[in-house]
């Protein structure tokens, strides 16, 4: 089976879809970061909750550096071919096991 390349415009759409969701949530984020921030230092009871905060933000670091070695180690690139691998392993694999079977006595 063929493969045809991914479209410079499919490329494009896709970049562009995906800073448009992005950025709005990392906006988002940084600014509900900012306030929680400038609401422990004006309220000693609030501190309680830093700690899962701290976890919260550990955990994210650690999805975001996983998705960059992904990123980096081309994941991402050409998704679509692992499904046509598999359905022609799955052709030569029917192909062979009919021919086993025509051979048998």
């Amino acid at each position: 089976m063929r493969v045809l390349p991914e479209s410079r415009g499919k490329r494009i759409f896709l970049v562009v879809f995906a800073f448009a969701i992005l950025a709005p949530a990392t906006y988002g984020f940084i600014e509900k970061l900012t306030l929680f921030i400038l609401a422990v230092q004006k309220d000693q009871t609030a501190g309680f909750v830093v700690v899962p905060v701290v976890n919260y933000l550990i955990v994210t670091a650690g999805m975001v550096c996983l998705l960059g070695w992904a990123i980096c180690h081309g994941m991402f690139r050409n998704i679509e071919q692992p499904k046509y691998d598999m359905l022609e392993r799955e052709e030569e694999l029917d192909r062979a096991e009919s021919e086993g079977k025509d051979h048998t006595p």
